[in-house]
C-alpha cells in the first residue's frame, strides 16, 4: 500500500484534479459562490479593506471593482494586503508544514511515535492535531503509521526478503498481526508501482466492445488496467519498466470474464485486482465496490462511508484515480444534485453503463 507525503484531501491545500480557473471572471464566480473546493487555489484580495481572503470566506461579497486575485498567500502580501481574520487564509502553509512535519518524523521512526509528541513537535494542542492529520492524509497518525509498516513488508517481501525479517523489520510484533493488517492482500508491491513496475510481467490486450475499444492488463495477482479507448502506448507510458507481454493461455480466461462483466455489468467481485493506491484511496475504492449495481452514490456519501466525511474532494480524487474501470465501478458516483458529473471515459460510457445496471 504506497502512502503519499500529502494527500489530496488536504484544507486548504487543492485536490491534484482542482485546477486555478484561467480567467479572474472564473474566480469571481467561485468567490460568490464561497466554494471550499478551492481553497488553496488562489487566494481574493480586497484592496478597499487591504486584506486578502480564501474563496469560501463567509463575509459579505466586496463589491467587484475593488478585488484582485492572487496565486498565494505570499503574492497578496507582497501586494500590502494582510490575511482575514475571520477566514485565516495564511494558516495553510502553517497547518501543511506541520503534517508533512509529523510525516517525516513518523517515516524515520523505528517505533511508534505518540500523538503528545507529534503535536508538541508542531506546536499544536493533540486534539486539534490529531483532525488536522486526518483532514490532510485521510487517516489519523496511528493509521498512517499501520499503512507504513505495510509498504514497508510489502517492499522487503517483493526484494526477496525472508517473510519473518521482513514483518519485524517493518515494525509488526509479529506475522500475525502482519497478515491480519494486510488481510492477505499484497498484490504488485508499492516499489514497483512507484518505479513503473520495474521486475512485474504484465500480460495485456486490447479487445472491441460494444462500448469501445477496451484495454485489459494483468498481473499474476489481478487485473491492473482496465480502461475504453487506450492502446498498448498508453500502458507502456504508464508502466515504462514492466515486462509487457501481449495476451497468452492464462490471460485469456481472465480476459473473457473481464468482457463479460463490462457487457453485462454487475458484482464482480470473483474478478482478482492487482490495485495500489494510499490508504484512503483504497479505502474509497473499497467502498465503491460496496454499492450495489444500479445504485449511485456522491462524494459526500462515499466520504462519509469511509469515516471521513469532511473529505469530499478528496472522494473525487480518489475516484478519479482508480485504474480498473468498471470492477471498481466510479461509474456509480454522481454529484448530490443528481447529475452525472465527470467521467475519464466520457460520459456516454458512464450513462451506458448505468443504464445497463438498472436494467432500462
Amino acid at each position: 500500500m504506497y502512502l503519499s507525503t500529502m494527500h489530496p484531501e488536504a484544507t486548504p491545500e487543492p485536490a491534484a484534479d482542482t485546477p486555478c480557473p484561467a480567467d479572474d471572471a472564473a474566480r469571481w464566480r467561485i468567490a460568490l459562490a464561497r466554494d471550499r473546493r478551492f481553497d488553496g487555489v488562489f487566494v481574493m484580495g480586497v484592496h478597499s479593506t487591504g486584506i486578502y481572503c480564501r474563496p469560501s470566506c463567509p463575509a459579505r461579497p466586496p463589491r467587484r471593482e475593488n478585488v484582485a486575485f492572487y496565486a498565494t498567500p505570499a503574492e497578496a502580501e507582497a501586494a500590502g494586503l494582510r490575511a482575514c481574520l475571520r477566514c485565516r487564509p495564511d494558516a495553510a502553509a502553517r497547518d501543511e508544514a506541520a503534517v508533512a512535519q509529523a510525516i517525516a518524523r513518523l517515516r524515520a521512526a523505528e517505533a511508534t511515535v505518540p500523538l503528545a509528541e507529534l503535536a508538541a513537535l508542531t506546536g499544536y494542542s493533540p486534539a486539534h492535531f490529531q483532525r488536522l492529520f486526518k483532514r490532510a492524509v485521510g487517516l489519523s497518525p496511528a493509521a498512517f503509521v499501520r499503512a507504513l509498516r505495510l509498504e514497508r513488508a510489502a517492499d522487503a517481501l517483493s526484494a526477496g526478503g525472508r517473510v519473518t525479517d521482513a514483518v519485524y523489520d517493518a515494525g509488526f510484533s509479529g506475522p500475525s498481526r502482519f497478515y491480519a493488517a494486510s488481510e492477505g492482500r499484497l498484490g504488485m508491491a508499492p516499489s514497483a508501482w512507484r518505479d513503473g513496475g520495474r521486475g512485474v510481467v504484465i500480460r495485456w490486450a486490447v479487445v472491441p466492445t460494444s462500448l469501445g475499444p477496451m484495454l485489459v492488463a494483468a498481473t499474476d495477482k489481478g487485473v491492473c488496467r482496465l480502461s475504453f479507448h487506450e492502446t498498448g502506448a498508453d500502458l507502456a507510458a504508464r508502466f515504462p519498466h514492466a515486462d509487457l507481454r501481449e495476451g497468452g493461455a492464462d490471460f485469456a480466461a481472465l480476459l473473457e470474464n473481464v468482457v463479460a462483466a463490462v457487457e453485462q455489468p454487475g458484482d464482480s467481485p470473483h474478478i482478482p485486482l492487482d490495485v495500489q493506491g494510499t490508504a484512503f484511496q483504497e479505502a474509497v475504492w473499497r467502498e465503491l465496490r460496496r454499492i450495489p449495481p444500479g445504485e449511485t452514490r456522491s462524494y459526500a456519501q462515499i466520504a462519509a462511508a469511509v469515516g471521513n466525511p469532511g473529505a469530499v474532494r478528496a472522494a473525487g480524487s480518489a475516484n478519479g484515480a482508480n485504474n480498473v474501470a468498471v470492477l471498481i465501478p466510479c461509474h456509480r458516483v454522481i454529484r448530490a444534485d443528481g447529475s452525472l458529473g465527470g467521467y475519464a471515459y466520457g460520459l456516454a460510457i458512464k450513462r451506458e453503463l448505468l443504464k445497463r445496471e438498472r436494467g432500462d
